[in-house]
């Protein structure tokens, strides 16, 4: 019985025990709402003249740019050089960009009403939060209701067991 006794003490001392272990619970509710945006890039107006064995006569010309009138061109007038040989021409015009009457707007429950289109534009719409909705009770029990075009809702939960 001694002996036993002495096995279950060395025993009991040699393991030790550990018991720390930490109870971690995290609940959390994002929403997100897409905004409207626009960008845009004026286009310039250009203008190119490229041949061999021709020769200018009249000089092309573009006209004088004022808002809400195009810019105008007046093609150039040209004649082969050398009669009989080869000859290549060509002449090319881009109307570019009118002075836009709308250079910015304001946004209204989500939506822009009128936007500069110019050459280059990118739009997005924006969302509509509608019935977006999210919450996270007392108990960690999380609610979501989701929401118009362009919104985003995400619930969470993270429960951790860590022994230390």
């Amino acid at each position: 019985m001694k002996r036993l006794a002495l096995v279950l003490g060395i025993t009991l001392l040699a393991v030790p025990v550990k018991a720390d272990l930490t109870h971690k619970i995290q609940s959390s509710v994002q929403l997100t709402v897409d905004g409207a945006g626009s960008i845009t890039t004026r286009l310039p107006s250009s203008m190119t003249v490229s041949g061999s064995n021709v020769t200018l006569d009249t000089t092309p010309v573009l006209g004088t740019l004022s808002s809400g009138t195009a810019l105008g061109y007046t093609p150039g007038a040209y004649s082969i050089t050398t009669a009989g040989d080869a000859f290549s021409y060509t002449e090319s015009y881009i109307e570019g960009d009118d002075v836009p009457t709308v250079l910015s707007t304001t946004v209204t429950s989500g939506v822009v009403p009128v936007l500069p289109i110019m050459g280059q534009s990118t739009t997005t719409s924006g969302g509509l939060a509608g019935s977006l909705a999210g919450s996270v009770a007392s108990d960690g029990a999380i609610s979501i209701t989701a929401g118009g075009a362009g919104t985003t809702v995400i619930g969470q939960s993270v429960i951790s067991i860590v022994a230390d």
